[in-house]
């Protein structure tokens, strides 16, 4: 038994502890030597996957102290070290995408956009792609947004299923909406990410922009559509005890606007608007949702609903900036008490 303790690989190397320790301390030098050596003796570590991260922590770790006391040169040469033996995947993505925003800071725009579409390209699934679009966009959106459409058109053609996908498309989506001013196709690309990649963190962002879209060009129907789209993902996170979109409050209330003012239903709005306190009680957006109900219920000739709407908005919310608002409606429609 004290033979199996005794013999056994350590958890981690003494070179990664010292690293770490000499990093925090400021001693960059001793740091990046500590990493090196790390990367050494990785290996030896059992079971594989541990010498895998011993590895990929050496590898990093080295650059990583040196960009930080701003040696742009050494963590580039470090960076490009483990870029050509990586310890796996997500180290070269991580060390090229690297490469690509610092060679970006220093001007070299050629070498960096080298580096960041090899990351898309040769490293689709892994987190740095989506880096990588980003700081492709950042930097080319004022120079051939249209070329760069096209570009990310290309690869998302190449690799439609993977996880960098939706980047692709929200990228396309950004830069065809401001840059070629073209909205219509804008929205068909956010559109395709909830539908496309079903999955993706994006998803909802998606739906809320095709929506915001939607009503600017006068799609009423569609901006509607999409807003209900976005709201039936509360009820699917309520079912997985999960997630719940930040865009959900906001789009109760749009929804209930859009209903009243571009589709004639006041009816439907006021109870549009009604739901989101129901739903979302801890929202910032109670007091504009009892406002516009308020005016919805105007609109359909419900005059003691709407005072009673004003009366809750202005006795609960009385620092809103609606309140005077509220009070000065209440006296239109001569509200019985006042507000």
């Amino acid at each position: 038994m004290a033979c199996l303790a005794a013999c056994s690989a350590p958890a981690t190397l003494p070179e990664l502890t010292a690293a770490e320790t000499q990093r925090r301390s400021g001693a960059t030098d001793a740091s990046a030597a500590s990493y090196r050596r790390a990367q050494a003796r990785c290996q030896e570590l059992t079971p594989a996957w541990r010498a895998r991260a011993a590895c990929a922590e050496a590898q990093l770790g080295e650059a990583e102290v040196l960009e930080a006391a701003q040696r742009v040169p050494q963590a580039l040469a470090a960076y490009r070290r483990a870029l050509a033996a990586p310890a796996s995947d997500a180290v070269a993505a991580t060390a090229c995408v690297r490469i690509g925003r610092l060679e970006l800071a220093r001007g070299q725009e050629a070498t960096a956009w080298q580096a960041l579409w090899q990351v898309v390209t040769d490293w689709p699934d892994e987190p740095a792609a989506g880096d990588a679009v980003r700081l492709l966009v950042q930097d080319g959106r004022g120079r051939d947004a249209r070329a760069l459409v096209h570009e990310l058109g290309e690869v998302l053609t190449q690799a439609p299923q993977s996880q960098v996908a939706d980047n692709l498309l929200w990228a396309m989506a950004d830069l065809t909406e401001r840059e070629l001013a073209n909205p219509a196709t804008a929205r068909a690309l956010y559109d395709r990410i909830p539908r496309d990649t079903p999955t993706s963190g994006l998803r909802d962002d998606a739906r809320w922009h095709a929506a915001r879209i939607s009503r600017a060009l006068g799609d009423g129907q569609g901006a509607a559509r999409r807003l209900r789209e976005l709201l039936a993902t509360r009820e699917v996170a309520l079912g997985a005890g999960s997630y719940f979109s930040i865009w959900l409050d906001d789009a109760q209330l749009e929804l209930g606007r859009i209903l009243r003012d571009e589709l004639g239903d006041p009816r439907a709005a006021a109870a549009a608007l009604a739901q989101l306190e129901r739903d979302y009680p801890a929202s910032t957006l109670v007091d504009d949702a009892l406002w516009e109900r308020a005016l919805a219920l105007r609109q359909a000739q419900n005059l003691a609903a709407a005072c009673r709407a004003l009366r809750e908005l202005t006795r609960r919310f009385s620092s809103s900036k609606y309140a005077a608002r509220g009070r000065a409606l209440a006296g239109e429609l001569r509200c019985e008490g006042g507000p």
